[in-house]
């Protein structure tokens, strides 16, 4: 197949989950025999076009215009994409199919859907309503009304969970099975070689001191604000164990402010961004991965954490409810609940036994259900349905128009009889 991918992050630039996702993805459809064009956008000094081992990759910037805010900055990128998947159909020929991923590529994928009569297929990571646990402002209700329109115009819709299947059928309406549940997956090679750095370690927590990491962006709904809260409790009962915050976000003063009111300074340290290869040593260092989100539409790197041999403590939300379970692959906590996510980290910190039992059977759950050939393989055979659709449509289109053409001919040939009759009817009552 001829896949065109349309994203607004892909690596080097990392905003959120999506970049990884469309990276692995893309790699993996290429492994398979696939071609791939990925068109996004020009963050910093990268290449406008990259050969990403197979992966080719168009990188367009913004209008030189200043957008007036976010919706117009998103809306002036999809002109740009638009332009460059033109250049590159004109020059290499249609694709197979068009793969939009989230609201933010979604003028272009319509756009070009309708313009070269290709099938769409596009990813909803999660919506504007979950987000934000409602809508609830003018920018809020045009993002949720632009998802709509995406997952409209696609021919099939990806989530990554049943959650999220549920979520967008009852936000949208659409028909149950248009939505197809495809897990995102993680390199099952991403921690091969990686052992626990103890120098690097000790820029973090001293040796005594057991590690409890969140790893993230920094936004209301992953919930680290409920994670500080929790410490107090755990501090407690479990003196020698200390926060390691590493991610950036909007919430970062919020945060420390929080920090500094319950007087764990000593006891919380915010590394801010941290670069691939320091995110996998910091999951070696870590004895705990906690990932205490309000909203959670998958969750990669609970899977991250999970792989990399660390137990991981979860919120009973959205994706992380599906991929874990309770004190056999892992421990949960209720939502937003400090004195539950405590206890369950608690539990680990306490039970060596514990954390050998859930970090095994983890392992071997990430192994056999969220790799990438069994998920490129779904994603694939996602495709071969909206093209399957497509060509469906068409034919049906052909038929209806035939049987237009048809009847109108029908229709002139009886007016032309009738006419006839009246005239020979006239002439005899002359």
């Amino acid at each position: 197949m001829k896949i065109l991918m349309l994203s607004w992050e892909y690596p080097p630039r990392v905003v959120g989950g999506i970049s990884r996702v469309v990276h692995d993805l893309s790699h993996k459809l290429v492994n398979s025999g696939h071609d791939v064009t990925v068109v996004t956008y020009k963050d910093g000094n990268v290449p406008y076009f990259e050969d990403d081992d197979g992966v080719q990759v168009y990188r367009v910037d913004n209008f030189m215009i200043a957008p007036n805010n976010f919706i117009d900055w998103i809306m002036q990128l999809n002109f740009n994409m638009i332009a460059k998947a033109g250049e590159i159909i004109n020059e290499k020929g249609n694709f197979d199919v068009i793969h939009a991923h989230d609201w933010l590529t979604a003028y272009a994928g319509k756009t070009l859907k309708h313009a070269y009569n290709t099938p769409l297929v596009s990813t909803i990571h999660a919506t504007e309503a979950g987000r934000n646990s409602g809508i609830k402002g003018e920018m809020q209700k045009y993002i949720n009304d632009t998802e709509w329109m995406l997952t409209y115009e696609s021919s099939e819709v990806i989530v990554n969970s049943h959650y999220m299947k549920n979520e967008l059928q009852r936000l949208f309406g659409l028909p149950y099975e248009k939505i197809n549940v495809v897990p995102n997956g993680v390199n099952l090679t991403l921690f091969n070689g990686v052992e626990r750095d103890y120098d690097f370690r000790r820029r973090f927590a001293m040796d005594n001191e057991k590690i409890i990491l969140f790893m993230g962006r920094l936004v209301y709904e992953k919930g680290i604000g409920t994670l500080i809260s929790a410490m107090p409790k755990i501090l407690n009962n479990y003196h020698d164990a200390k926060l390691i915050i590493a991610g950036k976000g909007g919430m970062i003063d919020e945060l420390r402010a929080q920090v500094n009111y319950l007087g764990l300074g000593n006891k919380v340290y915010f590394t801010g961004y941290l670069g691939s290869k320091d995110v996998q040593k910091m999951y070696k260092c870590a004895d705990v991965a906690v990932f205490p989100s309000t909203y959670e539409p998958f969750g990669i790197v609970a899977l991250e954490g999970m792989l990399s041999g660390t137990p991981v403590v979860v919120s009973d939300v959205g994706g992380l409810n599906e991929i874990v379970e309770h004190g056999v692959n892992g421990m949960k906590s209720y939502a937003g609940n400090a004195n539950s996510l405590a206890d369950s980290i608690l539990s680990l910190l306490f039970n060596p036994d514990l954390c050998e039992k859930v970090t095994k059977n983890a392992k071997e759950k990430v192994k056999a259900e969220y790799n990438w050939t069994k998920i490129t393989d779904e994603t694939h055979f996602t495709y071969e349905k909206a093209i399957a659709e497509t060509m469906a449509n068409r034919q049906a289109k052909q038929i209806a128009q035939e049987e237009a053409k048809q009847d109108i001919k029908r229709t002139n040939e009886i007016a032309n009889l009738l006419s006839f009759k009246k005239a020979r009817q006239a002439f005899a009552a002359q």
